[in-house]
């Protein structure tokens, strides 16, 4: 008999369902028992904000660091949460079909982002959704925040804030969209890069990785998400910086070919590079490249190293205090439409 796969986890409730929906696909593909094993990383024990901690890869070390020490055989992840660079001795296995990429925002009394009055308080921990809500010259007040889906949304149920702003994916996940009074259109708010994608990580050159791969891989969210990623990569920003990506795979001349659109802003959304590109869907790094070079062409990257404003703090706390019982690792413009620039 088989020994179990031990799939390694964030202990949220998000993550541990987004694992299981994994665990789950892979018992039945691969007809082995998988068990959900939970680590704990540096993102889940601060509350800080996690631009102040360089954003990149603060859910993703204690992972992997499981993941080749041997204490787990598959590490999953939001993918939006992953460096674009490699992983010495791991591999991507897979990335499953996504969920809906768009971000939501939940508001009082029903309310969508074009009804909230001027100076109404608006929670995200995000500065990529900060600068395009500022983009968007509304007048709305936009406030810092984090902790768990139940945490953020109960700044909304309590008054102390109006609305706050999630991805789709996650109250998809959870089951939740009932909650949702707004899927916020792209042309306002680009998803980062991945936002909506899962990554399963194994070590490399372990024969698992293969069975993964053949058993959850998705090639066309592959495609999509290497593009937004490369975008990120060629800008040199990192998951917490303003960049926002949205990868497609639409019916061009010559067959299917990927479409991606890309929004570069300075922190406070009033500068930004907005540009858009078409390629071949076998070469997603190649489109992504491409459409990074013409934004670094147009200022892009200037506009990221631009200092950050303060955020402005919350009233309530930023996050749940962390579960002691919980297993620890140690932690290692206005609104307009994408113009398509020619190829």
């Amino acid at each position: 008999m088989s020994t179990a796969i031990r799939l390694g986890t964030r202990a949220s409730l998000l993550a541990r369902t987004q694992s299981g929906l994994v665990a789950e696909a892979l018992r039945s593909a691969l007809g082995r028992e998988v068990e959900l094993v939970d680590v704990r990383t540096e993102g889940d024990v601060t509350t800080a904000p996690l631009a102040s901690l360089g954003g990149t890869g603060v859910f993703v070390s204690a992972l992997r660091e499981a993941l080749l020490a041997g204490e787990v055989d598959v590490a999953v992840h939001s993918l939006k949460d992953l460096p674009t660079g490699p992983a010495e001795g791991i591999t991507i296995a897979a990335i499953p079909v996504r969920e809906d990429p768009r971000d939501v925002l939940v508001a009082r009394d029903g309310l969508t982002l074009g009804e909230l009055p001027a100076g109404a308080r608006v929670g995200t921990g995000s500065p990529r959704r900060v600068a395009q809500i500022a983009a968007l010259g509304m007048g709305l007040k936009l406030v810092g925040v984090r902790g768990n889906v139940d945490t953020r949304i109960s700044h909304v149920t309590a008054g102390d804030l109006d609305a706050v702003v999630l991805a789709r994916a996650g109250l998809a996940r959870l089951g939740r969209t009932d909650e949702i009074t707004e899927s916020i259109d792209p042309i306002q708010v680009l998803p980062a890069p991945g936002q909506g994608a899962l990554a399963v990580e194994c070590r490399a050159g372990d024969p698992l990785a293969a069975q993964v791969r053949a058993a959850l891989d998705d090639p066309s969210t592959r495609a999509c998400v290497e593009a937004e990623r490369t975008v990120l990569a060629e800008l040199e920003a990192g998951c917490s910086a303003p960049v926002g990506a949205l990868a497609e795979v639409v019916e061009g001349d010559a067959g299917e070919e990927l479409w991606i659109r890309a929004v570069a802003l300075a922190p406070d959304g009033s500068r930004s590079v907005r540009l858009s590109a078409s390629g071949p869907l076998t070469d997603p790094v190649g489109v992504g490249r491409k459409l990074a070079a013409e934004m670094v062409a147009d200022g892009a990257a200037a506009l990221i190293d631009t200092a950050a404003p303060a955020p402005t703090p919350p009233t309530p706390p930023e996050s749940d205090p962390p579960d002691p019982a919980a297993p620890t690792r140690p932690a290692a413009a206005p609104q307009h439409p994408e113009t398509k620039r020619p190829s």
